[in-house]
């Protein structure tokens, strides 16, 4: 996999960053991508993947923006190398009523969990097809499958997300481009959930709570898999859970 590149679109300091850094050290550059606003964090990701002794590079783009993608894949395959690999991994996790829940707060969640994938995962099938290789992943969530109180403007975006992923995967599949949804059910160990954890101490203690490391490795994990035996859906979820 050497001299090409894996574009992490939602790469943020947890599962994002362990999936960088998982593909980093497989030997492909880890072109990470969040919003112009963590600019720092996302070039401090890249100077810690390059600490460790590989590749990685910071490009800031709005993913739900056409244009911003468009350029983000032109620039890496042009100043990088092919992009080998895509993951889309924007979560977009909110919680509110159906009465509480306005147009605006609807409409940006499915930009960020469904739009900015499809866009993410159209600009990856247009370099990668006439190739005849390369990966796809996009990280869904439980809300893919069922709705839960307070989550229909999450769950309505990764449930379009899914069938997004299911679409390609029958389209590119044939034409040698690998497309997963991987379902990640469960508490994840991130700053981000363990300020909003009642009990979040507890449950990783009891590992009830899933490793970013451990995720990234199942990502790796699809990238490598034989043609013969293509996943394209994997759950993962702590073995403690109780589903």
């Amino acid at each position: 996999m050497e001299n090409g590149a894996a574009i992490i679109v939602g790469a943020g300091d947890a599962t994002g960053g362990a999936i960088a850094r998982a593909f980093a050290a497989e030997g492909l550059t880890a072109c990470v991508t969040r919003r112009a606003r963590g600019a720092e964090a996302l070039e401090s990701l890249a100077q810690s993947i390059r600490g460790a002794g590989h590749e990685a590079r910071a490009f800031p783009a709005d993913a739900r923006d056409e244009a911003a993608i468009i350029a983000l894949f032109d620039q890496v395959e042009a100043e990088v190398g092919p992009v080998e690999v895509a993951v889309f991994n924007i979560g977009a996790n909110v919680n509110f009523p159906i009465s509480d829940t306005t147009v605006r707060i609807y409409t940006k969640v499915w930009e960020m969990a469904c739009l900015a994938g499809f866009l993410t995962g159209r600009e990856a099938a247009k370099r990668m097809t006439p190739r005849g290789r390369g990966t796809i992943l996009f990280t869904g969530a439980t809300a893919s499958l069922r709705g839960g109180s307070g989550y229909a403007a999450f769950s309505g975006a990764k449930a379009a997300l899914r069938m997004l992923a299911q679409s390609m995967a029958r389209e590119l599949g044939p034409q040698g481009i690998h497309v997963a949804h991987v379902v990640v059910d469960g508490a994840i160990d991130t700053e981000f959930i363990k300020a909003r954890h009642p009990d979040f101490d507890r449950a990783k203690e009891e590992e009830l709570v899933l490793d970013p490391d451990a995720i990234a490795a199942n990502y790796v994990m699809l990238h490598r898999q034989p043609k013969s035996a293509w996943t394209h859906e994997l759950d993962l979820r702590p073995w403690g859970e109780k589903w």
